[in-house]
């Protein structure tokens, strides 16, 4: 099933998982997967990691979430190292698990490399160059509320998914914001634009001061007023971090919903009991009565 086809008939969600490396065991995941399935998940993603490594233990992983039969799998794949034949292979090996969804990114580059390195400088092109060669795939593309790292602009980056959406992506996943007032000044801004495709909300759930910091520098999110004194009174202590956290993002997507979200998408870290909780806390699911 193409996810487009459920973000249309309402409210979706998902999670992100990632592959362990080449040298550690698949089991420890798909214990994790397992689990989460019983969230009732309308799709999961799974990544792979840089320069294309680790391609083999993601297509293990999306071989292994269509064969469940119980959610679909959205397999990353990236420009980055990538050549027309690369995309060619890759696509005939997803087809061959099953998989009918791919969510098609430029890629992060390692550290020294300032270029893709592959056919494809930017996600648009490969998104217009599978969309070429057949239909089967559902084509997802990133978008970021507030402004890739290398835009210019918050202009240009409008108009690189305008790009996207002029090449046949289906619909578009949010990299993470904390700031909702900024997520919306996005979505007004891309409508206003003519982006016209559903937007899922990504989130990652905030449970970690360091996790926080780490992954608000390396991805260009910013650190809402709310959030900066959650550190300032919670932040020497995990515990109470971690309960002030959860209760922030259980808001968070709330009000992300009410807002209008096609569909929420959790980065899960590959854990599963903080993203229960908050799917549950945040009246996305019921909590099982045992």
């Amino acid at each position: 099933m193409k996810i487009i086809d459920r973000i249309q008939s309402g409210l979706t969600l998902s999670f992100e998982v990632f592959p362990p490396k080449s040298d550690r065991p698949l089991e420890p995941l798909l214990s994790t997967l397992e689990r989460l399935y019983a969230l009732s998940p309308d799709f999961i993603s799974c990544t792979y990691g840089a320069m294309g490594s680790n391609k083999g233990r993601n297509l293990e992983v999306v071989r292994s979430i269509q064969e469940s039969g119980t959610c679909e799998a959205l397999s990353h794949y990236t420009c980055v190292g990538n050549s027309r034949a690369d995309v060619l292979s890759a696509l005939s090996d997803y087809e061959a698990a099953g998989v009918e969804n791919l969510l098609a990114l430029r890629g992060d580059f390692p550290s020294g490399v300032t270029q893709t390195q592959g056919f494809f400088a930017h996600a648009n092109e490969l998104i217009a160059f599978i969309r070429a060669q057949t239909d089967r795939f559902s084509l997802a593309a990133a978008c970021y509320p507030e402004k890739h790292l290398l835009a210019e602009s918050i202009d240009a980056d409008i108009d690189a998914l305008l790009k996207k959406q002029d090449a046949g992506a289906a619909f578009l996943m949010t990299q993470l914001c904390y700031s909702v007032e900024n997520y919306l000044r996005f979505i007004d801004r891309a409508r206003k634009g003519g982006v016209r495709l559903p937007i899922v909300a990504g989130v990652l759930p905030l449970l970690k001061k360091d996790g926080l910091v780490r992954m608000t520098l390396s991805n260009g999110c910013s650190i809402p007023a709310e959030v900066a004194a959650l550190v300032g009174r919670y932040g020497e202590s995990e515990e109470s971090f971690r309960a002030a956290g959860h209760a922030f993002t259980v808001s968070l997507v709330r009000r992300l919903i009410q807002e209008g979200a096609s569909g929420i998408h959790l980065y899960t870290l590959n854990r599963f009991e903080d993203v229960a909780n908050l799917v549950y806390d945040a009246g996305i699911r019921e909590k099982p009565h045992y």
